[in-house]
């Protein structure tokens, strides 16, 4: 009999990373275009290069806001609606977006962004999903194959800012907010996908397993936790967006300044667009496409390990952006080596932050991490749009770098057995 139940709860499991990984891809494409154009809409609209960070602050303080609500959301009916209603809130906000830039309405603008950002709360809270029925010898697999299936949607969404803009002008659509149309319809598919699909929900049914295995060993399984350990998990996952966010969410503004000096100062709205497209593609193809790999490291060399590896990366990112900012090229690798080792401590630290905390803690600790997370990001970008003004693009790697060193100082925390 336990064979059998083995059995299904694995075949339970594929279904599951399949569905949520559909939903990913679909779900990248708002999240890519919103990170390319949010800076660019938010300058353009609001006439200050200083307030362009608010863009970024305000699809993370969005996701922020709805992280906690969703996760418990999530504990008591299900991913299934939790994942629904974030995908709705998105559906929402590029609506909101697309008629901001119509009217020129800056306030608008942010409020649409705000709720993008709620609907990201639903894809980050996706790869949690896909580890409420994973082995604990595969967990870090199963998590990071759901974040790389973000890669598809997240380096398109970039990539249609071309084509957007010829269809958007093809319809009569405002400028630069073409591509919004390709995401309103890749969330409208992710939103009926997880309706249709995603059955049984998987951490309805996880509960159910935990409980039936409290229940035989009569009593709770709250002494695996290991609050300390989630604690520092929390903190490096928050610590590793932020240096993440705060960096790329200057770079379309400081690509712009760069085409500008290129041309004489009269670059084309295109030529920005292309610049800024690509380096974004590759930034997003950086923060998932080898996520599977970095999963499987974190399965079998440790969580920690693959957590400080990725510090090493976000440190080589920060010497780029530092040292080679005047370069298209040495932006684009910043923003690489930016995007590879915000994946390596992500996925890291999210499989960590779940084996360190007890099952019937998971969800509220989850929703706490992700909320933790897009709050410091949105604080981070806002004095990054600052620290651009006064100190140039450096000023901004030389910040972060501050972040970074408390996060290794602090490693020590990820090992202990409390």
């Amino acid at each position: 009999m336990i064979e059998v139940a083995a059995v299904n709860q694995a075949a339970v499991q594929r279904r599951t990373v399949l569905v949520l990984s559909l939903g990913q891809v679909l779900g990248g494409i708002a999240f890519g275009a919103t990170v390319s154009l949010g800076a660019l809409l938010a300058a353009d609209l609001s006439g200050d290069d200083a307030l362009s960070g608010l863009a970024t602050a305000s699809v993370t303080l969005g996701a922020a806001l709805c992280a906690i609500p969703l996760a418990r959301l999530a504990s008591r009916v299900g991913r299934r609606r939790a994942l629904t209603l974030g995908n709705l809130f998105a559906l929402v906000g590029i609506g909101v977006v697309i008629l901001a830039a119509a009217l020129r309405n800056f306030p608008m603008l942010l409020a649409g962004i705000l709720m993008i950002g709620a609907g990201n709360a639903g894809n980050l809270q996706s790869r949690f999903a896909a580890t409420d029925l994973a082995s604990p010898q595969h967990r870090g697999r199963d998590l990071s194959v759901v974040v790389w299936a973000t890669t598809v949607g997240g380096v398109s969404g970039p990539l249609l800012l071309g084509p957007g803009e010829i269809v958007g002008q093809a319809i009569g659509m405002p400028p630069q907010t073409g591509s919004y149309l390709f995401s309103l319809v890749a969330q409208a598919a992710a939103f009926l996908l997880y309706i249709v699909a995603l059955r049984p929900d998987p951490l309805l049914t996880a509960q159910r397993i935990a409980r039936d295995a409290a229940a035989s060993l009569s009593g709770s399984l709250s002494q695996l936790d290991r609050p300390t350990v989630a604690r520092y998990a929390i903190f490096v996952i928050a610590g590793s967006h932020v240096v993440m966010a705060s960096v790329m969410a200057m770079t379309p503004i400081h690509l712009s300044h760069m085409a500008h000096s290129a041309h004489g100062g009269h670059a084309s709205s295109t030529d920005i667009s292309a610049l800024v497209g690509v380096t974004i593609a590759l930034h997003v193809a950086g923060m998932y496409g080898l996520s599977p790999v970095f999963g499987i490291l974190a399965d079998r060399l440790g969580r920690l390990r693959v957590v400080l590896l990725g510090q090493v990366l976000l440190a080589g990112a920060l010497g780029f952006a530092i040292f080679a900012n005047d370069s298209a090229s040495g932006v684009m690798t910043a923003l690489v080596l930016l995007g590879l080792g915000w994946s390596a401590a992500t996925v890291a630290g999210a499989a960590l932050l779940t084996e360190a905390s007890a099952p019937e803690l998971r969800t509220r600790r989850q929703g706490r991490s992700d909320s933790l997370m897009s709050l410091c990001a949105a604080a981070g970008a806002v004095l990054a749009g600052v620290i651009l003004a006064n100190f140039q693009y450096a000023g901004v790697g030389i910040a972060a770098s501050v972040l970074l060193i408390v996060m290794v100082v602090l490693a020590p925390l990820g090992r202990t057995q409390k």
